[in-house]
């Protein structure tokens, strides 16, 4: 993939991420009969911290901070502002966004395994899923330009 095609879509997650925060990712009900909510990221994060204040911050990083800020260095790098040095600590970035992506799949799986509730997964978890695994391919592709030309 050549790398002005890498940049333009690396700066179009800058703008898809906010979208699928607010994309629902699940609609969840305690029982059969009743309707079933909507869950967003961000209507998600708005529960955690009403309750559960670290825990929220620790998904607000993973799920918020982690995907952009990498988005927003491979930018960076990609128009010869930020040192290829700084690769490392955004290849890890990329992993603690893909964390939060696991988790939600744990909690779909544990919340069906229990029973009492209906769960179904919509549109929103597979276009998140979706953004943060192209920003894990801009970021595989963009180490093996700079190592192969010198990015």
């Amino acid at each position: 993939m050549p790398l002005s095609a890498l940049k333009y879509l690396n700066l179009s997650l800058l703008v898809l991420y906010p979208v699928v925060w607010f994309a629902p990712l699940m609609r969840a009900g305690l029982l059969p009969l009743y309707g079933l909510s909507e869950i967003s990221v961000i209507s998600g994060l708005q529960s955690l911290w009403k309750s559960e204040v670290a825990l929220a911050l620790i998904v607000t990083a993973f799920a918020l901070f982690a995907p952009y800020l990498k988005t927003i260095g491979l930018a960076l790098l990609h128009f010869r502002m930020l040192s290829p040095r700084v690769e490392p600590a955004l290849h890890l970035l990329g992993k603690l966004a893909m964390a939060d992506v696991f988790l939600i799949a744990v909690y779909v799986t544990v919340f069906k395994g229990i029973g009492v509730g209906r769960i179904e997964t919509a549109w929103g978890l597979y276009a998140f899923t979706a953004l943060i695994l192209t920003s894990i391919l801009i970021g595989w592709q963009t180490e093996r330009l700079r190592k192969a030309r010198g990015l």
